[in-house]
């Protein structure tokens, strides 16, 4: 799934192509692509139309574009393969094209949302005072947002009974960060994925926010990470991140750093990757008698 980066790169697609254009007519080509908006797909199609595009927003790994009446913004979840394309009006469709919306004017683009496993999908909210789509309002602020709060990050760690990689995953505490960020941070940062976070000193817990701010700057500076073709930005480009993973995806090759094989292990459906020596495991505690 696109982590702040990707979703981040399709954001500044979004805002340079399509924020400011207004609405001509919306085309529902399947209804798992705006399953989330419960009234369907012919409400939601209806309720776009001749409305314009504010500027695009983004929170952790979510995006919307605001409508111009300041009430309601189209929310978009990539999921697992969906793209979010400016195309021009008299290219082919797409094989998995699921929703279509073309603007008033005479640019010849129009936005095509293409998902190939349905599992992302478009949808309409109201807006709470602050501009966020209401159904997000309980997702954390990213790293990269200037109003971060690292000393509630810190709090939380310490106050929270879990381990580092579960923490940055917790989309409550902070948002953006997936599975392939979150082993990078940890490399970087020489901490296991289990270890626990209720001992972490303020040093630590701002050495791990530098990793994670670090690691999702360099990606979004080419574009993101690319495993296969399913994520691309709105002209249909790859990123090209994947070439400096230092953890993930590096099963068996020899760590950057110290040489050793670098592992894998299961967690939470997904996978692990670490340097056993570079990230050595937490220690053990005994049971008490």
């Amino acid at each position: 799934m696109p982590e702040l980066p990707e979703v981040e790169v399709v954001r500044r697609g979004l805002e340079r192509w399509v924020s400011g254009r207004a609405v001509a007519s919306v085309e529902v080509l399947h209804p798992r692509a705006v399953r989330r908006h419960l009234a369907g797909g012919e409400d939601f199609a209806g309720r776009l139309k001749g409305h314009r595009f504010g500027v695009a927003r983004r929170r952790g790994k979510y995006l919307w574009l605001p409508l111009d009446d300041g009430e309601a913004a189209v929310l978009g979840h990539l999921g697992m393969s969906g793209q979010l394309l400016v195309q021009p009006e008299d290219a082919p469709d797409e094989k998995h094209l699921r929703v279509r919306v073309r603007f008033d004017d005479a640019t010849g683009t129009e936005l095509r949302f293409v998902d190939q496993r349905t599992f992302g999908g478009l949808s309409l909210h109201d807006t709470t005072p602050d501009g966020l789509p209401d159904v997000i309002a309980h997702i954390a602020r990213d790293p990269l947002d200037p109003a971060f709060d690292d000393d509630a990050f810190h709090r939380a760690l310490r106050t929270r009974r879990t381990t580092v990689k579960r923490a940055l995953l917790d989309q409550s505490l902070i948002s953006g960060v997936g599975n392939i960020y979150a082993d990078e941070a940890l490399w970087r940062s020489r901490l296991h994925y289990d270890r626990p976070t209720a001992g972490f000193t303020r040093p630590r817990s701002d050495e791990l926010l530098r990793h994670v701010r670090d690691v999702m700057k360099e990606a979004l500076e080419v574009g993101g990470t690319s495993f296969d073709s399913l994520y691309v930005n709105v002209n249909g480009e790859s990123g090209y991140f994947d070439r400096s993973l230092d953890a993930y995806g590096r099963e068996g090759e020899p760590c950057r750093r110290c040489g050793t094989a670098m592992r894998r292990r299961p967690w939470m459906n997904r996978s692990s990757y670490f340097c056993p020596r570079c990230q050595r495991p937490p220690r053990a505690v005994p049971p008490r008698a």
